[in-house]
């Protein structure tokens, strides 16, 4: 099978891309800076690295085409292409950055799914696995613009479920909490540590362990749960 993985050039996204590689997939990368990819360390070579803004319809269109020219056929996409943002309160919160990550963090699922499902649906067959967070479970202060994207990712995700839900075509989210990846460098010391203060087991969940579970939602074994929000939180939620 072939998977589209986004802002899967590092990561959580190259490290579900690669577990995904592990399990026999072809790997297409969609991202829009590979500086500093490189295959070899990455453990895979991808079939496409393909430069796509997920912000901007048409770039995921183009992106789509040529995907399935080189490939022939896609059965799975994982949206992971996202950032945090700045973390400030909703009174001081630039309005061109709540613009930003709502468009790359929640347009830019819609517009993936926009994209890949005709395609899976004309072959009664898909996994589609969106990345969410537990942000847009709960919320969290100073991080309005990442939490409210974050909650529309898992609204539409039950949505597009329930649409699809006699196609062959199932879509569910994880809901983890932070990892420990290049993200942390956009969030004040103190942000972390009320995050990390949340999280019964008191650690970060760690990049395998996001593409352990979506590696196992993507495969055809996960064929009765659509439109599931799936917990990666250190038991901070059981809901």
């Amino acid at each position: 099978m072939t998977a589209i993985v986004t802002g899967g050039a590092r990561g959580i996204g190259l490290g579900i891309a690669r577990r995904l590689a592990a399990a026999g997939h072809r790997i297409i990368l969609w991202d829009i800076d590979f500086t500093g990819f490189d295959s070899s360390s990455a453990g895979f070579k991808p079939l496409l690295k393909q430069k796509v803004n997920v912000a901007d319809l048409a770039s995921v269109t183009s992106a789509f085409d040529d995907a399935l020219t080189t490939a022939g056929r896609i059965e799975i996409l994982v949206n992971n292409a996202g950032l945090n943002g700045p973390i400030a309160p909703v009174w001081d919160y630039p309005a061109d950055q709540w613009q930003r990550v709502l468009e790359i963090d929640l347009t830019g699922v819609f517009n993936c799914c926009r994209a890949v499902i005709p395609h899976m649906r004309e072959n009664a067959y898909g996994r589609i696995v969106n990345v969410a967070s537990i942000a847009g479970k709960e919320g969290n202060p100073g991080n309005s613009a990442y939490s409210a994207a974050k909650g529309g990712v898992i609204a539409f995700t039950k949505s597009v479920a329930k649409e699809l839900a006699q196609s062959g075509v199932l879509v569910n989210c994880v809901a983890p909490t932070m990892a420990e990846t290049g993200l942390l460098n956009q969030m004040t010391p103190e942000f972390i540590a009320t995050i990390k203060a949340k999280i019964p087991m008191g650690r970060f969940v760690a990049v395998n362990e996001i593409a352990n579970m979506v590696a196992w939602i993507a495969s055809a074994e996960c064929s009765f749960t659509t439109g599931f929000t799936f917990d990666l939180t250190g038991g901070r939620a059981a809901y």
